[in-house]
């Protein structure tokens, strides 16, 4: 197994990236020494007594934005979940991250979480605090309910190149977010207590590389039983299979799968049932119009073709994908360059029933 240990700056990598946050749309920098920092310290999480820490980022007045969503319809929606009764939708090419209490109400009716944001892709919850990804600013931006509403209460800056999917690991208690050209996964924990106001302070513990993946557009990563997939890059074509390392600062990759030249640029993998769900955004050209959905009982197979095309069972052709979410036993797909971009969808022993657009 190969050992990728935590990073840090210094190598120089010549290439540029040629996709956008979303769907092929604008030109990446290109990856360098001079705009990747050195990420092998922790942020806020020095040997000192806890009470002692300075956590970076910190709002000297945390405030809600308290506005109501202006769009009758979504530009690029990327993502939705449901997070303390609230469902959220990540509004990307909106810039912002909007929120309501249903999926029934005209989406002039939902309110926004933040607008402060370029490209905003994924959003993640402990329960206590939110974190978004404002991926074009390469930064967290993290959130917690008050008395007030949904308060701003801190900002994680120099997160990588390009954030672009963040998870909350509830079996390690931390947040995971994925800096999507480098290769970098930032660890984020909470502080044990409040500061005085009672907002939680979040802290960058570790970042953890796999090199493999540094310049490459790697759009998400999915955390199964037996370890963290990284989905291809359309310059790479391949899923990379890996674990956290037993000394916790690097990671160990078990397994890699290759794929076919048509399913290079993944957008996310899921697992529904015995079925790995594959959300498809190009093909290793960078053509959009290879944009669909795949299904497999093995990625061993995806090379050889191996695989199911399913996109049609969807009743929507000429989008793109994006990604999946399970929300209390139905799954809902984030859509985008057509007029459906909320999908939701029953799956019945292999089947995909119900299929509902719902913005």
């Amino acid at each position: 197994m190969r050992n990728m240990k935590k990073s840090t700056a210094g190598v120089v990598i010549g290439v540029t990236v040629l996709l956008s946050a979303c769907a092929g749309k604008n030109e990446l920098p290109a990856v360098s020494e001079k705009n990747i920092s050195d990420s092998s310290t922790s942020v806020g999480a020095s040997d000192k007594d806890p009470s002692e820490k300075i956590f970076e980022g910190m709002l000297s007045d945390p405030v809600a934005c308290q506005q109501k969503n202006t769009y009758d319809v979504l530009n690029v929606a990327t993502y939705i979940t449901r997070i303390d009764g609230m469902y959220f939708i990540a509004d990307c090419y909106h810039d912002q991250i909007i929120y309501h209490d249903n999926i029934v109400d005209p989406l002039n009716q939902w309110n926004v979480l933040t607008n402060e944001v370029h490209y905003a892709h994924t959003i993640a919850s402990d329960g206590t605090l939110f974190v978004v990804d404002d991926t074009e600013n390469n930064r967290l931006m993290v959130f917690q309910k008050m008395a007030e509403g949904y308060v701003h209460t801190q900002t994680l800056e120099n997160i990588g190149m390009r954030p672009h999917y963040v998870q909350y690991d509830a079996k390690n208690h931390v947040f995971m977010a994925w800096s999507s050209i480098t290769g970098e996964m930032y660890l984020v924990k909470r502080a044990e207590v409040p500061e005085q106001n009672g907002v939680y302070p979040l802290y960058v513990d570790k970042v953890l590389k796999i090199d493999e993946l540094y310049g490459v557009y790697v759009r998400s990563f999915t955390i199964l039983e037996d370890g963290i997939y990284f989905i291809s890059g359309h310059n790479n074509q391949k899923i990379i299979k890996a674990v956290i390392n037993p000394a916790g600062d690097g990671f160990d990759i078990i397994a890699e799968y290759s794929v076919a030249d048509e399913l290079a640029g993944m957008v996310q993998l899921t697992k529904i049932g015995e079925l790995y769900y594959l959300t498809i955004s190009t093909d290793d050209q960078e053509n959009q119009d290879f944009a669909t959905i795949i299904r497999t009982d093995s990625l061993e197979k995806l090379a050889g073709g191996g695989y199911e095309d399913v996109y049609d069972q969807f009743g929507v052709s000429g989008g793109t994908p994006y990604y999946i979410t399970e929300i209390e036993g139905r799954y809902y797909m984030a859509h985008h360059r057509t007029a459906e971009n909320i999908i939701a969808f029953d799956v019945s022993d292999d089947r995909i029933e119900n299929v509902e657009v719902i913005y």
